[in-house]
């Protein structure tokens, strides 16, 4: 039976611990894992296969050094598949070097495996007393692996910190320790933070960093789910399945949970709460901030598949007064998402929707080509018909594509601005469920086993 598909980290949890270079063969070798996180995986040729995401060992029964048998990689496309041990040639501080043949089945972790990266950082493990005394407690930090005389990897040491790990508490001292020393480290923890594991992952985009978070255990979903700050949960929440939504929401606090909602894309947060019960959507919408929460509502009112269901009610809004100079400042917000920031709207006061009369739109090209003191109201695009809440999906489709427009205006029935469609939402609704997955089965059959021979 086949294996596996692949991706990379981020920075590595402990930056004071550098992999050294390193072969297959040769005398015995360590890398710490942590430094491994996001390194580029190229073929014998240089060209690059794809970036670690994990390291993949096996704890036998009665073995305290588990055997590591291979890397989880991202290929194009963020697929993960898993590369032997036996095709990894050499290991360093820059890149990984591989024989260059990888079989493009999604990975998939198997009952006995561990993967070092998602499952051991964090962990709360207790170090073995002397004479028979109960040890204390330490927070594995980063692991290393040391190849032996064979070519085999083994699981060797780790890097602990002492002390429970906390955000009030203070950071006990660091030590180095044999796996040996640690009882029970094959065995699932019930008490696992997260804050090294999201060090290895800080540099992702969100949209890769659900990735990551979709393939963990429901448990370690959860528990990297409840570290992340506020605005991050919020970034990875819009990019994950709605399963995965749904079973992370739910398992916040009522609080926390409504503090997710207002730092997500009212649209986003609007499709999440209609993914759960009404009772349990309603109870989250008192805990929001009633501004907030209004928006919410009101795009929970309209019909999924119809452009008021699929709009955002936060576009650029602009007063026709405002300058051009003032309008370049507002797109460039790193907080936009380059379909939003494609244009202005300009309404009458208010300028929050729903807005006062719409009175047309300012492509960010236009703007680009204007002195910065002019006058957005002076370079109106007027001829963009806006969309009605209730405009299908199809024909929102259509205007998009007529037009070679990113966004298109939504105004109601008075002529306010009630929010903006954008493509990337249109798109997510067009598409499958399962696009993802069915794109890179696809890709998997094409393909077949990828990098020189």
């Amino acid at each position: 039976m086949g294996r596996r598909s692949a991706t990379g980290l981020g920075v590595p949890a402990c930056n004071s611990l550098v992999g050294v270079s390193v072969g297959v063969s040769g005398p015995p070798t360590r890398v710490f894992v942590a430094r491994l996180a996001g390194l580029a995986v190229f073929d014998p040729l240089g060209d690059q296969v794809g970036r670690v995401r994990d390291v993949v060992a096996v704890f036998r029964p009665g073995q305290t050094r588990a055997r590591v048998v291979g890397l989880v990689v991202e290929v194009p496309g963020r697929r993960r598949v898993f590369v032997p041990m036996t095709r990894v040639t050499s290991m360093d501080a820059g890149q990984v070097i591989t024989t260059g043949l990888v079989n493009m089945r999604r990975f998939e972790q198997r009952p006995m495996e561990t993967l070092l990266l998602g499952e051991l950082l964090d962990r709360t493990v207790g170090l073995r007393g002397k004479d028979g005394e109960p040890g204390e407690e330490v927070t594995i930090e980063d692991v290393s692996i040391e190849s032996g005389r064979r070519g085999e990897w083994r699981l060797t040491k780790l890097f602990v910190r002492r002390g429970r790990q906390g955000r009030l508490r203070r950071r006990g001292e660091t030590l180095l320790v044999d796996v040996e020393d640690v009882e029970d480290l094959g065995v699932v923890n019930q008490r696992q933070g997260a804050a090294n594991l999201l060090a290895a992952f800080d540099e992702l985009k969100a949209a890769d960093l659900a990735e990551v978070i979709h393939e963990l255990t429901p448990k370690r979903r959860l528990e990297v789910a409840a570290a992340l700050e506020d605005d991050r949960l919020a970034d990875v929440l819009e990019e994950l399945p709605e399963d995965d939504q749904v079973e992370i929401l739910s398992q916040l606090s009522g609080e926390r949970a409504a503090d997710v909602l207002e730092a997500m894309q009212p649209d986003d947060a609007a499709d999440l709460l209609n993914d759960l019960p009404n009772e349990q959507a309603e109870r989250l919408l008192g805990l929001m901030d009633p501004d907030e929460a209004e928006d919410v509502r009101r795009l929970r009112a309209y019909e999924e598949r119809t452009a008021g269901g699929l709009m955002t009610s936060e576009p650029v809004i602009l007063a026709p007064e405002d300058s051009i100079a003032e309008a370049l400042a507002h797109v460039r917000r790193a907080d936009l998402s380059p379909a939003l920031a494609a244009a202005v709207y300009v309404t009458r006061p208010p300028l929050e929707t729903p807005t006062g009369r719409y009175l047309g739109l300012v492509h960010i090209q236009r703007m680009l080509r204007e002195a910065p003191h002019e006058a957005v109201g002076s370079v109106l695009d007027k001829e963009i018909e806006p969309l009605s809440p209730t405009t299908s999906l199809e024909e929102t489709t259509r205007q998009l594509a007529t037009y070679n427009l990113v966004a298109l205006p939504v105004t109601d029935d008075a002529g306010r601005l009630v929010g903006a469609v954008t493509v990337d939402d249109v798109l997510d609704h067009l598409l499958p469920e399962d696009w993802r997955e069915a794109e890179e089965e696809d890709l998997a059959r094409r393909r077949g086993s990828v990098g020189a021979p």
